[in-house]
């Protein structure tokens, strides 16, 4: 300390009047602040410091000011100095580093005078413990607590752990980068920019699967701890978990989630908290995302009960522990496991839940405390760019068109990647090597048969007008759809004594749209449908409920009892009042998707829905209508 002292003596009578500075005074200087600096933190340290903030180049530098320069990097820790300090600028310098010196000195001999009281404190404690200790290796027995059999499965383990596979093709193929990531600009955006704010916030994440939800979690986290004003520190954990295989029981013997108490009288206790009775507090996932984010995929089936225990440690920010074999006084008690009964597990992290399902079904008291992002469904030019990547990342070759054969069997990413790893495979078991592997649209085709796929994807829409057809909009989850709709009308045997047929499988709200319709087909073409034996299909077969195919299926009726085609280049969505107006319905956005994919021009939306979608959305032309009259002027081709 005396050698310290006398350095910094000299350091505070340095004298810089406003002549230039005096490079070999500063050069001394300098030497004097890197001596005791390295004295202070050993060379290790100093090594390892220099790495970090980028200072090894420039602490040995010739010119005093470089090294002035790398001085305060290494010193202050941080990489925004870059550049050199001007004369007037270096005696406040040096008086920074002498203060920041002096702080590491002091906070130095505070550290040595705690450990020479500790190490008398343990001097003190030895001779007691000594007896005890000898006496229980005199009591313990003295043969190998390994046996044949224990030794034998150490070996069958070791040889286990000797064994690995090459990568998954995921790992390989993996985004690496946000721009990596395809289809989902806006939402990425979205996303980054409220994890990557200095307040950052709770998030769920809606999406079909295999869109890049996962991932785009991840590379967030990593983009935002680049950032200056970040909240996440440079070693910020990334823990995921899955909410479908997240497991509880209700004496929270067990919570691999929030954490559990290990009590002493079960199996699997440590022995020395064991026999003294003494339970051991277990913290879980949210301790380990401490600083970090916690994502939990699919957490729509997180468990109701463990749901709300995890809403309290969002609140606390900390998991409390209590069990009745817990006794504060016990001086058997480790100190660590007395500060986690009374203090808690720290668990301040960022929730980012990832959900398959629609938002109506997700717990309500979780939905209030987390903003929303919404992953689109990838487009078949995605899924076709995806291919792409991943066979550029595979060095294999593709034989022109198969991008777009994979597009029109998959609308997941993820399932795309698994496709080419698929057809991938088979090149090579069939050509013998693993170089120049060249995949054709045969063996792709082959693939897909073997995968028992049909294609999805495809262009329904047609230029040629068909009386009594017309395509209506659904949606499923995530994904919008055409649901092809036809009427026949034929007059009734009977004059008054007409029938109406629907599909099966259709739900009571499409069904009343049809009785709808019938009012409104008499008020348009003063035609009674009672008169006519009606059948109208769904396509398909498939389960059509809900009354958004309304306005298409009036239209499709008063297709067939005029007689007049209709466009097939179009598609409709709207419920249908009595009096003809065309009422909101809900998923008008996935809609819209289903309409692109399957060739579309344009959709007819209702009135009410025009602020969900832009008058050009996804290159449709979208056309809000109040009546379902204005749809039949356009879609009715009159001769």
């Amino acid at each position: 300390m005396e050698d310290s002292r006398e350095l910094f003596s000299r350091l505070k009578n340095r004298v810089i009047d406003g002549k230039a500075v005096d490079d070999l005074e500063l050069k001394r200087q300098l030497n004097a602040i890197y001596t005791i600096y390295v004295n202070a933190v050993g060379a290790e340290q100093l090594i390892v410091r220099a790495g970090r903030y980028d200072a090894m180049k420039y602490i040995h530098d010739e010119n005093p000011r470089t090294r002035l320069m790398g001085l305060e990097r290494l010193i202050l820790e941080s990489k925004e100095y870059d550049r050199e300090p001007k004369d007037e600028e270096i005696p406040a310098v040096l008086d920074q580093l002498e203060d920041r010196l002096s702080d590491i000195l002091a906070r130095q001999a505070v550290e040595e005078q705690l450990e020479r009281k500790i190490a008398a404190r343990l001097e003190e404690k030895h001779r007691e413990y000594i007896d005890e200790i000898r006496k229980e290796l005199v009591d313990e027995e003295t043969e190998d607590v390994e046996t044949a059999q224990s030794l034998h499965k150490l070996e069958k383990l070791e040889k286990l752990n000797e064994i690995s596979l090459t990568k998954t093709v995921m790992n390989v193929v993996r985004p690496r980068s946000l721009s990596e990531i395809v289809g989902q600009d806006d939402s990425v955006k979205a996303l980054a920019s409220k994890i990557a704010s200095p307040y950052p916030q709770h998030l769920i994440l809606y999406g079909p699967p295999g869109v890049g939800k996962t991932t785009a979690a991840r590379l967030v986290l990593q983009e935002a701890k680049k950032l200056s004003w970040t909240a996440f520190g440079e070693e910020a954990p990334f823990v995921e978990c899955d909410g479908t295989t997240l497991r509880w029981d209700s004496r929270d013997m067990t919570n691999p989630l929030i954490g559990s108490v290990h009590d002493p009288i079960y199996q699997g206790a440590q022995r020395e908290l064991a026999d003294e009775g003494i339970p051991e507090p277990k913290p879980g996932l949210v301790t380990e995302a401490h600083g970090g984010i916690l994502f939990i995929d699919e957490i729509g089936e997180l468990d109701p009960i463990l749901l709300n225990k995890l809403l309290k440690v969002l609140e606390d920010k900390r998991v409390y522990f209590e069990s009745a074999y817990y006794d504060e006084d016990s001086p058997y008690v480790p100190a660590y496991i007395k500060k986690l009964f009374k203090e808690g597990a720290p668990a301040d992290f960022i929730l980012i839940g990832a959900t398959t399902r629609e938002p109506w079904e997700i717990n309500p008291a979780i939905r209030s405390r987390c903003a929303e992002v919404f992953f689109e469904p990838l487009k078949p030019e995605d899924v076709q760019q995806i291919v792409i990547h991943t066979a550029a990342k595979l060095k294999v070759e593709l034989e022109e068109g198969v991008p777009e054969l994979i597009s029109e069997y998959t609308m997941e990413g993820r399932k795309a990647v698994n496709l080419l790893s698929d057809a991938y495979g088979l090149a090579v078991y069939e050509t013998g090597h693993t170089e120049n592997v060249r995949i054709s649209s045969e063996i792709m085709r082959r693939t897909l048969q073997e995968s028992r796929l049909s294609g999805g994807n495809r262009k329904v829409a047609s230029d040629v007008a068909k009386t009594g057809h017309i395509y209506g909009l659904g949606v499923s989850g995530f994904l919008g759809s055409t649901i092809e709709i036809e009427a026949a009308a034929y007059p009734a045997r009977e004059k008054g004594k007409g029938t109406i047929r629907f599909n099966d499988t259709a739900g009571s709200m499409a069904k009343d749209s049809a009785a709808n319709a019938a009012s409104v087909v008499r008020a348009m073409t003063d035609k009674d449908l009672g008169d006519y034996d009606l059948h109208i299909n769904i396509i398909g077969g498939g389960q059509v409920d809900g009354p958004s195919a309304g306005a298409a299926i009036t239209a499709a009726i008063i297709s067939a009892l005029e007689k007049i085609p209709l466009r097939q280049d179009w598609a409709v969505t709207g419920e249908i009042s009595l009096s003809g107006d065309i009422k909101p319905v809900g998923g008008v956005y996935e809609k819209a998707f289903g309409a692109r994919q399957a060739g579309m021009k344009g959709i007819f939306i209702p009135y009410e829905n025009r602020t969900d979608i832009g008058e050009a959305h996804l290159s449709l032309s979208v056309t809000p209508v109040r009546h379902i009259k204005e749809i039949l002027d356009f879609m009715l081709v009159k001769k």
